[in-house]
């Protein structure tokens, strides 16, 4: 009996440190989690796919969508990983990821999963500075101007990933005129010689109920020196500085008054196109009704949509400097508005003083119109700086 006792007591002694030591070698299992589920369908294209370990880290994690890579980023200590973007439609995915344990073993884990097919794709229609722009050089006041070809409604999510990058970093906003219109400014002209990178990743983006982006964009382009022109209406003189010094000062003949529509419009314009030729027709009479015009001008450079130039006009040189006689365009000698066309940059400000008309910030380019505090009403994410220009 004692002796049975004993070897008992031995026994469960030893059973006893064996199940201490089993224990304490073992430790929390390293596991993987994916986020879609494995063999999930339909899902909604906008989330995004996530990685993570517990008790572990990392080693890889390759993702495919179509059969093409799929790129992600790590957490800094390589328990989580995220794609760097949300999922495209109607595409099927496979994620395989790697984990090491803490007693040097792997972990590894699969997963499948596909995304809803998208009802209708949306793109951008014009994206302004265009390439067209001699070699996209463009004025301080140049913003960055994009149009959808369909209504969108997702704001946030478009915004997000709308990416300006420059070489001097500005504080800048997006701001939504309607459901196709958006643009970027900074708080401040660009300053003179910076380099800009846009990128517009919205393929895959949700845009609305079942509409997706349907491909990426990207505009590279660059600031010129700074030039801006004040144009008084009162002193009937235009001023030129480049890069804060004088360098011209043309006399003009504004808009004559009497009526509203013949006032040029006061504010902040930027030159939105040069053209060698234009053809000028009333905007409000036809042929033979009572104020009805058609002329042919040269050298015209254009400032707003209501029908505003900088432009030659040798009828007017001698009410220039001294009367405003013109139907609201800013006119200049023929020597003149040569310089100034061949002068003149794609965004350049042209800012006009001294009349009761005000330019409104949806005529032609008139962004610079609204106050800082006004352009962020519209924004649906912060104002932000840039971020900086790498290459």
């Amino acid at each position: 009996m004692r002796a049975g006792a004993g070897a008992l007591a031995l026994l469960m002694a030893t059973g006893c440190s064996a199940a201490v030591q089993e224990g304490a070698s073992s430790g929390p299992k390293t596991a993987i989690s994916i986020t879609p589920l494995n063999g999930m369908q339909g899902l909604a294209p906008e989330l995004p796919i996530m990685v993570g370990t517990t008790a572990g880290s990392l080693k890889n994690v390759t993702v495919r969508a179509g059969g093409q890579p799929v790129a992600g980023v790590y957490s800094a200590d390589r328990t989580q990983w995220r794609s760097e973007r949300p999922m495209s439609p109607g595409l099927s995915y496979s994620v395989t990821a790697v984990a090491a344990d803490p007693g040097g073993g792997t972990v590894e884990r699969t997963s499948t999963f596909s995304t809803a097919k998208a009802a209708t794709t949306f793109g951008i229609q014009t994206l302004l500075p265009s390439k067209s722009d001699t070699g996209l050089t463009v004025g301080v006041g140049m913003p960055i101007m994009l149009t959808f070809d369909k209504p969108v409604t997702d704001r946030v999510s478009i915004e997000r990933n709308l990416f300006v990058q420059a070489s001097n970093p500005v504080e800048g906003a997006w701001h939504w005129f309607d459901n196709k219109n958006v643009v970027f400014r900074p708080k401040h002209y660009w300053p003179a010689h910076t380099k800009v990178r846009f990128v517009a990743r919205l393929q895959g983006v949700r845009g609305a109920d079942g509409m997706y982006g349907k491909q990426d964009y990207a505009r590279d382009f660059t600031i010129g020196r700074s030039q801006i022109s004040v144009a008084n209406t009162q002193t009937h003189h235009m001023k030129i500085d480049r890069d804060g010094k004088q360098i011209k000062n043309f006399p003009i003949s504004a808009g004559m008054g009497g009526v509203m529509r013949h006032y040029t419009t006061s504010g902040i314009h930027l030159a939105m196109s040069r053209e060698d030729v234009t053809v000028m027709t009333s905007p409000d009479a036809g042929p033979g009704q009572s104020g009805y015009y058609q002329t042919t001008v040269y050298d015209t450079v254009r400032i707003s949509n209501s029908g505003e130039y900088v432009h030659s006009a040798p009828w007017s040189v001698g009410d220039q400097g001294n009367s405003n006689v013109s139907h609201g365009c800013i006119n200049v000698s023929p020597e003149n508005a040569k310089w100034f066309i061949k002068n003149t940059l794609i965004g350049d400000p042209v800012v006009v003083e001294g009349t009761p008309r005000k330019l409104e910030a949806t005529n032609g380019w008139g962004h610079w119109q609204e106050s800082w505090g006004d352009w962020l009403k519209w924004s649906r994410l912060r104002a932000d700086m840039t971020s900086p220009l790498t290459s």
